[in-house]
């Protein structure tokens, strides 16, 4: 199968999961009772949650940062921009592709090898998956029944498991210097970018910058429902977060229309908020998620200018990477 074949394919698996996704969230929605909610949010509330929001997005790009190699850890500007970019793709590209545009943007910016980037990157993927499901674990004595926690508890297990097959495999390369040789910088380089995985203090302060930051993004969403007056709590808000996360492990249309507001609407439906407000909080949650990153990503692409001329197009985008998306 060539890349175009492949890349269609991909784009029509993803619109089918969103459609199913997005028919299974608003199958029992009542219209208008979503429109006067909207009518009647109090939208002041936006602007502590965008506060929020950029405090989150600096909290990722320093994760970000943390994942590489203290020896060659990119500048805190770059990774912010390359971060930015990452969601800006996101939004406009189906199947998370924009983790393959961050690669390609930090490789411009910062000069970071895209293997070595990419491997980063999968790390993350894999710190998030750990860090939503533990603080869903952690937490479930005091929330309501959450009927995905088996599918999460599986989704646990093999996060876990495909973590310590990382780590094995990262130290059985880093020890065969005869592999190296072999396969020249590629294999190095994602040894490299497996750096968080195989010291015990950067994996630390990597998984403590992960926890704060989904920790953090919970607040946003609990100060958000405060304008529909909800009377969501803050654990509430946290649970919407864990579930928007664990949504993105899921390949859909861009921005994740449909999965996202599943997830959402199920978070809401375990403190038993009407499914037609809970859509018109999820709907706005949604927009704060889409429209900063949008402005934001145009903004960088408009005036920042890559070294070396280069600029992530839509065909880098595009190539198979080997990244995974979250």
């Amino acid at each position: 199968m060539n890349r175009g074949a492949a890349w269609n394919s991909l784009l029509a698996v993803s619109l089918l999961v969103s459609a199913l996704f997005g028919y299974l969230a608003v199958r029992n929605v009542n219209w208008a009772a979503t429109w006067k909610a909207l009518e009647h949010c109090d939208y002041w509330w936006l602007v502590p949650t965008l506060a929020l929001f950029t405090v989150w997005t600096l909290m990722r790009a320093i994760r970000w940062q943390w994942l590489f190699r203290a020896d060659a850890r990119p500048p805190l500007g770059a990774v912010t921009k390359a971060t930015i970019l990452g969601y800006f793709f996101n939004n406009l590209l189906p199947a998370r592709a924009g983790e393959a545009a961050r690669v390609v943007a930090l490789r411009s910016y910062a000069g970071v090898r895209m293997a070595e980037s990419a491997a980063t990157v999968v790390v993350e993927r894999l710190y998030d998956v750990f860090g939503l499901l533990a603080l869903l674990f952690v937490l479930y004595p005091w929330l309501p029944r959450v009927t995905w926690l088996r599918a999460a508890a599986l989704v646990a297990l093999a996060a876990i498991a495909f973590g310590l097959v990382l780590v094995g495999l990262a130290a059985f390369v880093d020890r065969r210097q005869s592999v190296h040789d072999r396969f020249g910088g590629i294999v190095g380089s994602l040894v490299q970018g497996l750096a968080a995985v195989r010291r015990p203090r950067q994996a630390a302060l990597a998984l403590g910058w992960t926890f704060a930051s989904w920790l953090l993004l919970g607040i946003a969403f609990w100060v958000l429902s405060l304008g529909f007056h909800l009377g969501l709590s803050l654990l509430g808000g946290i649970l919407v977060a864990i579930g928007v996360g664990l949504s993105f492990l899921i390949p859909a249309a861009p921005a994740g229309l449909g999965v996202f507001e599943a997830a959402g609407l199920a978070a809401a439906a375990a403190y038993g908020i009407p499914s037609s407000r809970a859509f018109a909080y999820v709907l706005v949650l949604h927009a704060v998620n889409l429209v900063p990153f949008l402005v934001a990503g145009a903004v960088i692409l408009v005036l920042s200018v890559p070294k070396r001329g280069l600029r992530p197009t839509v065909r880098d985008v595009t190539k198979p990477s080997g990244v995974e998306s979250p």
